[in-house]
């Protein structure tokens, strides 16, 4: 088992980036030019760093399969941005962050990422402020604040129901700077479908023009992944259906560790499932967990319309189960609590569904000041469902939303491979077994503006600005390899499309891999995930070439990728024979129905490296707490 160099600093928790900063070594602003850096995806995460590098001086080349920047998922986000400016004089600080993030986690992040993220905060908030972002303001002009699931401070900022739509269109705006002054070169509608690596250290990447459909081959002196999570592999999830695991499990496959890929987060506030045919599932912020009151009837399969059921016979379970959080208790406690009404039988008329209901805070506070809030979203709703939910109560359930597995990365946010980073969603480091609401964004933007133009620099400087060449022999090698799965798929010629394939996936990986895990259902997946993959190669169908515009080629490869993932996930939940975080197996929970860690056996980050088809080796990094007392995570 190789050992793991997470390369912590030494020293106090609240000095240990400071200082870290202050002793990495520096690339000469004349010797930056000599460097070529790529960044893959166009993000929060990507936009931010590829703009901070190329401020910086460096030569940046990035990568989006979109035909904009500004079209990465990143702009779906909806509620705010957490940071620990305690604008509101309620008790929040950096540490209190650090904490919330940490606990909300489930005791299975490492601390010192975490605090950093929280020291560096602020700072987010004042670079987007400098770039236009419209935050909302109170009465007096100052940023507004709302609260999140995890916490009892309110630390969200937020830009009505499109923050993550603002904050990417600020740091889009930074990066079209960058791309007109020269030092970034953009590359619209690439895929990246490998990674180079020459000498131990990654020098490169092969993409897929997607409307020439030719194989191109970059180099550069490190490789930046900032290419989000893997959720669709469920299919059905509130990502875009175009996001995918792609770049991150191709880089896997050439060496680099995936981490904790088992830890992913069901989101407690989406639109429920409303047809066979339908292709993703709608996210609701969770900021209307705010004013929105969550509830069932206390009957089993009671067909009233909401406003036929009496108070006395509504059942407001969180606020019954967690009174000291309420409605905004943690997603993966939410979501597990709406479940658990729902497969009673108590969900709205017997399905699966729950309320969302605002009658008491518009009569508290006034439609107007709902609309305010959450305007764009109750359109939103009412839109795709055809309700009004000024008038009646939103319906809601759980759906697969973020992922905090991801390639495994040191504090200096390199993975194992030298050279490649990995940002944002892409890698594991900061959320544990569970992210808290509105840290999404505040991640992608601390990794990119704040981390990784200072160990950017820290790498370069000990690495000879002596550009690879693509004529490089293993640059040839690897395009062949991409050339040759895209053959190898076109020319299967079978009779199922490939999302019938992906849904069939999906709804396996949903029943087994989802809310709930046990160790028979986890064994069968494998199983299953395995002959549904023999299926795909002996009877998928491909239409048209790989010479042009061919999304269903893009998509098969995209599903290549996500059978080999979703095994991994199902054994690495396997594996974890406890419950944390949005990790839920059945057989570890307390009476009362909570997750039961097992710190002595399980206080680890899984770091698993690729071993040959249906082969992993676990690596593990043991977590240390010092600053945080390891606890029964108690939202009650």
């Amino acid at each position: 088992m190789a050992k793991l160099d997470s390369k912590i600093p030494e020293g106090n928790i609240s000095d240990k980036w400071t200082n870290h900063k202050f002793n990495m070594k520096l690339v000469n602003p004349a010797n930056k030019r000599k460097y070529d850096i790529i960044v893959v995806g166009t993000g929060l995460a990507g936009a931010s760093a590829a703009a901070s590098l190329g401020e910086l001086g460096y030569n940046v080349k990035a990568f989006t399969f979109h035909d904009s920047a500004r079209r990465a998922h990143s702009i779906a986000a909806q509620g705010g941005i957490n940071a620990s400016k305690n604008y509101q004089n309620d008790g929040d600080s950096t540490f209190r962050l650090f904490y919330d993030t940490v606990k909300g986690g489930d005791f299975r992040a490492r601390e010192a990422n975490v605090h950093r993220l929280a020291e560096v905060s602020g700072n987010i908030i004042d670079q987007c402020v400098a770039q236009g972002v419209p935050f909302a303001r109170d009465y007096g002009g100052l940023l507004d604040n709302r609260s999140f699931g995890g916490a009892q401070v309110s630390r969200t900022f937020y830009a009505r129901g499109q923050t993550g739509q603002q904050l990417l269109l600020g740091a889009v705006s930074a990066l079209n700077r960058q791309v007109d002054k020269g030092s970034v070169k953009l590359y619209l509608r690439r895929e990246m479908l490998d990674v180079v690596i020459i000498d131990g250290a990654a020098k490169g990447i092969v993409v897929r023009n997607l409307l020439t459909g030719e194989i191109e081959k970059y180099s550069a002196h490190a490789v930046v992944l900032a290419t989000g999570g893997y959720s669709n592999v469920f299919f059905l999830s509130t990502n875009a259906m175009n996001c995918n695991a792609t770049a991150i499990w191709r880089a896997h496959k050439r060496g680099a560790y995936f981490a904790n890929p088992c830890f992913t987060q069901i989101h407690p506030t989406c639109l429920p499932l409303h047809g066979e045919s339908q292709s993703k599932l709608t996210l609701m912020s969770e900021s209307l967990r705010n004013d929105g009151r969550v509830w069932v009837s206390k009957k089993k399969s009671d067909m009233r319309n909401p406003a036929d059921i009496p108070e006395d016979e509504r059942d407001y379970y969180l606020e019954r189960k967690y009174p000291s959080f309420g409605n905004l208790a943690p997603r993966d406690i939410s979501s597990r609590a709406a479940k658990e009404v729902c497969d009673e039988g108590r969900g709205v008329k017997g399905g699966d569904a729950v309320y969302l209901d605002f009658k008491d805070a518009i009569n508290r506070l006034g439609q107007k000041v709902i609309e305010e809030r959450y305007g764009n979203l109750f359109e939103i709703y009412e839109t795709i469902t055809g309700d009004n939910p000024y008038k009646s109560p939103m319906m809601i359930y759980p759906a697969p939303h973020y992922t905090m597995g991801g390639l495994w990365v040191d504090y200096n946010l390199m993975s194992n491979v030298p050279g490649l980073f990995v940002l944002g969603e892409a890698n594991f480091s900061d959320h544990g077994a569970n992210r808290l609401g509105a840290s999404a964004l505040m991640q992608g933007l601390a990794d990119g503006y704040f981390v990784i133009p200072y160990t950017m620099g820290n790498y370069l400087a000990g690495d000879k600005p002596t550009l690879v060449k693509t004529d490089h022999p293993e640059f040839e090698k690897v395009a062949n390899e991409v050339k040759d799965l895209t053959n190898k798929l076109l020319s299967i010629k079978g009779k199922r499309t490939v999302d019938d394939l992906h849904k069939e996936l999906g709804r396996i990986m949903w029943d087994n891999v989802g809310m709930g895990r046990n160790e028979a259902g986890l064994k069968k997946t494998i199983e299953q995930i395995r002959q549904v993959k023999e299926e795909f190669w002996k009877n998928v169908t491909i239409p048209g070439s790989g010479d042009d515009v061919n999304q269903t080629l893009e998509r098969a490869g995209r599903l290549v990728d996500y059978f080999e993932l979703g095994e991994l996930m199902a054994l690495d939940a396997l594996n974890r024979n406890e419950s944390c975080g949005g990790h839920f197996r059945e057989e570890y929970q307390f009476e009362d129905g909570e997750a039961k860690r097992d710190d002595e056996n399980y206080s680890y980050v899984a770091a698993w490296e690729f071993a040959g088809e249906n082969k992993w080796n676990l690596h593990k990094e043991e977590l240390k707490y010092e600053y945080v007392k390891q606890a029964i995570r108690s939202y009650k």
